[in-house]
């Protein structure tokens, strides 16, 4: 089934990371079978860019977070620090 409809951009940025993945597969798919007509194929463009740029915002979020860790002396994760755009 093709899909030609783009969500509108408040649609996309609701969805979750997992979801936004596979919507994007969804857009790859639709696009590399060469079945889809060149003007929904752009369409279908702009939305898989806009899921591609969501979900690396989330990824971005995550390794943030992530390296908020704070380790011990011995190496070991000794406790974690809140992400915020202020202590960055």
């Amino acid at each position: 089934m093709i899909q030609t409809a783009a969500s509108p951009a408040g649609d996309i940025a609701t969805l979750s990371f997992e979801d936004a993945l596979r919507a994007l597969e969804d857009v790859v798919r639709q696009l590399e079978s060469g079945e889809v007509p060149l003007d929904d194929s752009i369409t279908l463009y702009e939305r898989g860019e806009a899921l591609r740029r969501l979900c690396q915002a989330r990824l971005d979020a995550a390794q943030a977070r992530i390296e908020r860790i704070v380790a011990g002396a011995d190496g070991q994760a000794a406790g974690t620090q809140p992400f915020d755009e202020t202590g960055r």
